[in-house]
C-alpha cells in the first residue's frame, strides 16, 4: 500500500504522492504556529472507522478506491462511535481546529470535518456500538457535497457546494419521533414532501450555512469555534461565516468522505442513493480540540 520513492523524496500513499521536503516544512510551520497540537494523540477516542482511514504520523489520510455507483464506499474517523448519544465528548465552547487538503475540488459525494450528533444513525449497542435511534440533526462543519446532494430545508440556504452549516434542532427524544416513520411514504408523493420540508422540517430545525470560495486541494489551516450563542468558522486565520444558530450539545467529532448523495429538494423531490467516483482522498493534519 505504502511506498518509498527515495530518488524524488516522494511517498506514495494508497492514491496519492507527498513530496517530502514541502510537507516537513509546512509541518514545522504548524508546529510553531499550533505548539502542543500537531498530533491526533491528544484525542484519544478518535479512532478510523474502517480500513480506508489510514494513520500518519500527523494526522490521517482518508481515502476511497475508484469504484462504481452500485457500492458505497467511505473513509471515516470518528471519536463517538462506541458511544450513546448523550454521551457524546463535546459541548458549547468547543474549538476545534486542523489542516486538510483533498485530492480534487469537485469529487462525488461528501466530504468535510466538524461536530454532529450522528442523528441518522441506528445501533442496537452491538459490536462495540453504542445505543442510538434516529434523532433531529444538531451540528456544525465545514462540509462538502456534491451538486447531487441538497442538504437544506430551508429556500435560502445553499444545499449544496463547500459549506460553513449549522443545524439546531430540539432533542425530542427518539421514541416520540418513532411514530414519524411510518409518515416517511408520504414523501413520495411530491406536493405532501414539499409542503412537510416548508412547513414542518424548516420550522422545527434551524439552519445557516454559507457557501465557501476555497481551493480545498490546498493546505489550509481551518477552525470551527463553537460556543453557545454562535459559531465562528475561521480559514487561514480570516473569519469566513459567523452564525447565531449553534447546535446543541453534546456532539461527536466526526471526519470523513463519502460517494453518497442525499437530497430533498425545494420542489419536494427526494433522491439518495451511491456515486461512481475517482481515486479520492482527504488529508488532515495537525487536528486538536479544545
Amino acid at each position: 500500500m505504502e511506498s518509498v520513492k527515495s530518488n524524488n523524496q516522494e511517498i506514495l500513499c494508497g492514491l496519492c504522492a507527498f513530496d517530502i521536503s514541502t510537507l516537513d516544512l509546512e509541518l514545522l510551520q504548524s508546529r510553531a504556529k499550533y505548539p502542543g497540537r500537531l498530533s491526533r494523540y491528544n484525542l484519544p477516542m478518535l479512532k478510523a472507522r474502517n480500513k480506508n482511514s489510514i494513520p500518519t504520523e500527523h494526522g490521517w489520510m482518508l481515502h476511497l478506491p475508484e469504484g462504481g455507483p452500485s457500492a458505497y464506499r467511505y473513509a471515516q474517523v470518528d471519536d463517538y462511535s462506541p458511544l450513546a448519544r448523550n454521551r457524546f465528548l463535546w459541548r458549547e465552547q468547543a474549538t476545534l481546529t486542523l489542516r486538510c487538503r483533498v485530492s480534487s475540488p469537485s469529487l462525488p459525494g461528501t466530504w468535510g470535518f466538524g461536530f454532529w450528533n450522528d442523528p441518522f444513525a441506528v445501533a442496537l449497542g452491538l459490536g462495540g456500538m453504542g445505543r442510538r435511534l434516529p434523532a433531529l440533526p444538531n451540528c456544525a462543519w465545514f462540509f462538502y457535497a456534491s451538486p447531487e446532494n441538497y442538504l437544506s430545508f430551508r429556500a435560502d440556504r445553499p444545499g449544496n457546494g463547500f459549506l460553513a452549516q449549522t443545524f439546531r434542532a430540539p432533542r425530542i427524544p427518539s421514541g416520540l419521533l418513532a411514530p414519524g416513520l411510518f409518515g416517511i411514504p408520504l414523501l413520495l408523493i411530491k406536493p405532501i414532501s414539499k409542503w412537510l420540508r416548508a412547513n414542518l422540517a424548516a420550522k422545527l430545525i434551524s439552519e445557516d450555512a454559507k457557501c465557501l470560495d476555497v481551493d480545498a486541494t490546498q493546505w489550509h489551516a481551518y477552525r470551527l469555534q463553537w460556543s453557545q450563542n454562535r459559531v465562528e468558522f475561521t480559514i487561514d486565520e480570516e473569519i469566513v461565516f459567523l452564525t447565531e444558530t449553534s447546535p446543541r450539545g453534546p456532539l461527536g467529532l466526526v471526519l470523513w468522505i463519502d460517494n453518497q448523495f442525499a437530497a430533498w429538494r425545494p420542489d419536494g423531490s427526494l433522491g439518495a442513493g451511491t456515486l461512481a467516483n475517482p481515486p479520492a482522498w482527504m488529508e488532515i493534519s495537525v487536528i486538536s480540540v479544545q
